[in-house]
């Protein structure tokens, strides 16, 4: 089975389960994406994966637009400015990944006021009026530990790599990872870093803490910072300690090295940049008439020994593990969830 068909399959995307939504006209409705940060390749990828996604919808007639808008800064002030100024330019939606989830609930509430409709997803909102797409992100945090105490059941040392500081992504995951090891007492997390996503910033931050660590027995961390961290290790002299990855191309490339070398071992989880793109979809359903739940959630993609080859396979260089989605993929999800 395919990583697709694994991740397609834990949200029910069986086409033919899928019932009749509403079927207006949206071709002149046009969508913007409000993003706060591209600063790393799990970005890059979403932003890759809407314009792909977003083109080919506008270019089939489904709606007018979909552009994306990046703040320079990852400020949620400089972010709810650019949500004013789309409901200046009358977007009829407008799909953010947010700064905060609820430094923007101003802004999103001025878009809900004025008839837009708000798509919030990875970073979501508080706000009522908006609807939310994400995955069980301390579930995700959790799962890494639960691995761990898989593979090393006298437990251990444990380094923590967190991502962004004060994003909702980032306390989540860290929270997983914290109940993780409430659950699994033999570990102990004896460091933490912010890597913010990104493999120089992690390698940096690791480098900078190793030497105040014992011995490491795990890494734990949010995704684009374990093939940073297995560099400042190596760096370091120190022996390699099981590394959970998060599915980006560089992170598997070396995962593969190490075990055609040595049978090294580990776990990649992260979510799909392509979530962008069912973001997208919701917020044409909703302009459609369809009737969506306010919050959907959707699976992690996880990559294991097995499936490492395929991951690699369909990786771009310097990219991440992904999955797109179609319209039919984002009824099935709405469908699923109604």
């Amino acid at each position: 089975m395919t990583l697709r068909n694994k991740l397609m399959g834990a949200v029910a995307l069986v086409a033919i389960c899928v019932p009749a939504l509403a079927q207006a006209d949206t071709s002149d409705k046009r969508i913007a994406l409000s993003n706060n940060y591209a600063g790393n390749s799990w970005r890059q990828a979403m932003l890759e994966s809407w314009k792909k996604v977003g083109d080919q919808a506008v270019s089939d007639g489904v709606i007018a637009a979909a552009d994306a808008f990046t703040t320079s800064e990852n400020q949620a002030t400089e972010q709810a400015a650019q949500i004013q100024n789309m409901i200046l330019q009358g977007y009829d939606a407008i799909v953010v990944n947010a700064a905060s989830p609820t430094a923007l609930n101003g802004a999103v509430k001025e878009a809900c006021d004025a008839g837009i409709t708000v798509v919030s997803f990875d970073g979501i909102v508080t706000e009522p009026c908006a609807w939310r797409i994400a995955v069980d992100f301390q579930e995700m945090g959790r799962q890494q530990v639960e691995y761990l105490a898989g593979r090393l059941p006298d437990g251990g040392n444990l380094l923590e790599i967190r991502g962004l500081a004060g994003v909702f992504v980032d306390d989540e995951i860290h929270a997983g990872i914290e109940a993780g090891v409430e659950e699994h007492d033999k570990f102990k997390i004896v460091g933490a870093v912010h890597g913010d996503w990104a493999q120089d910033v992690a390698q940096k931050a690791v480098a900078g803490i190793l030497p105040s660590l014992p011995d490491i027995q795990g890494v734990v961390t949010q995704g684009g910072d374990g093939y940073g961290a297995a560099q400042a290790i190596a760096a370091a002299g120190r022996d390699t300690p099981i590394i959970v990855m998060g599915n980006r191309q560089d992170e598997m490339k070396w995962w593969a090295e190490q075990r055609d070398a040595n049978g090294y071992e580990t776990l990649s989880l992260s979510i799909a940049p392509g979530v962008s793109t069912l973001a997208l979809w919701v917020a044409q359903q909703v302009l459609d008439g369809a009737e969506v739940p306010k919050d959907l959630t959707v699976p992690f993609l996880k990559v294991t020994q097995d499936t490492l080859d395929e991951a690699l396979e369909t990786t771009p260089e310097g990219s991440v593990a992904n999955v797109e989605y179609s319209l039919e993929d984002a009824k099935a999800v709405i469908a699923d969830a109604n």
